[in-house]
């Protein structure tokens, strides 16, 4: 199986700023390195990420970008019989199968979830043998294996097997619900070299039409205050993934925004190396930020962090609209 001959890519071996950035685009980062393609060519998306109230927009590359940049395409896999037996006709054609399973049965989450709980996450199965019951998977930032009770777990094999034995089906009272699946599957081949850079160029264009009317951060620090009293008054339990879908979604975002202005200016684009460090700037504030607000909730204080948001609203201003200047 793959495992053993994949690296991760650069992105992912690199020291980063937010390790843990966005995991559907972690999991496209290694799913197109795995398959010999530049994933650093889909990162337009990012110049669009908003304030949604309570969250920054979760990165996930568009279907339609895939596409055109890769000959990729996305589709729904409807599941009956059993999730086995689909996705083990899929991986046999050479397609991908996304899963969203669980982090309880994924040997690579053994620092946080495996064995310990419950928590959903979307892996990218790509090889499958039922008479071993193992499987090899792409998730987060590399390219696993994983076999026995774990195949059970993440296949449903065992209470497939129950429903069998007692003539249910997928939709029978008291079975358990199949999950969301997709699979990848390749209806041309990759653009690459120029043609891949300028297809790219078109698509950052295009999402920078799209990109948020006013600048997200100062929406972001003109609802902070009221974000804090609840902190303050949920605690930890609240604050975390508090954390998590704000400050990790927004630094997770701009770090692959500087690396994507990086790899453009390389293919030759005119594109100010400001923006890049503007988009870096953000990234380390970010996090700057959640440290300095982590230090006051432990001491029940409400900093409101205004010089971190002083540094993020200027850098937006040099990177999203200063593009859009240029690009469009």
């Amino acid at each position: 199986m793959r495992a053993k001959r994949h690296r991760a890519h650069g992105l992912h071996r690199a020291e980063r700023i937010w390790r843990d950035g966005a995991d559907p685009v972690d999991l496209w980062i290694e799913l197109l390195h795995g398959n010999q393609l530049e994933p650093l060519a889909m990162l337009a998306y990012t110049v669009a990420q908003d304030f949604e109230d309570d969250q920054f927009t979760l990165g996930r590359p568009p279907r339609e970008d895939i596409e055109k940049l890769y000959g990729l395409q996305v589709h729904e896999l409807a599941v009956f019989g059993s999730l086995e037996e689909r996705a083990l006709v899929q991986t046999r054609r050479g397609n991908t199968v996304l899963v969203e399973g669980d982090a309880f049965f994924l040997p690579d989450m053994r620092a946080t979830h495996y064995r310990r709980e419950h928590v959903k996450t979307t892996i990218a199965i790509d090889v499958i043998d039922p008479n071993a019951r193992r499987l090899g998977y792409f998730h987060h930032s590399g390219y696993h294996l994983l076999h026995g009770d774990d195949y059970d777990g993440v296949l449903g094999t065992s209470t497939a097997h129950d429903a069998a034995s007692t003539g249910a089906t997928g939709t029978t009272q008291g079975q358990a619900l199949f999950p969301h699946v997709e699979f990848v599957k390749r209806a041309r081949e990759s653009l690459g070299g120029t043609p891949l850079a300028e297809a790219s160029a078109d698509l950052l264009c295009a999402h920078l039409l799209r990109r948020p009317m006013h600048n997200p951060i100062s929406r972001w620090r003109s609802a902070f205050p009221a974000h804090v009293e609840t902190m303050l008054e949920r605690g930890e339990a609240y604050a975390r993934p508090y954390a998590s879908h704000v400050m990790r979604q927004l630094g997770g975002n701009f770090e692959l925004l500087a690396h994507y202005l990086e790899w453009m200016r390389e293919q030759g684009f005119d594109i100010p190396v400001t923006t890049h460090v503007g988009a870096r700037a953000i990234a380390s504030e970010a996090m700057a930020l959640q440290c300095r607000l982590a230090r006051a909730l432990a001491n029940g204080q409400a900093d409101l962090c205004d010089a971190s948001f002083d540094i993020m609203e200027a850098a937006y201003e040099r990177v999203v609209p200063t593009l859009a200047a240029i690009v469009c």
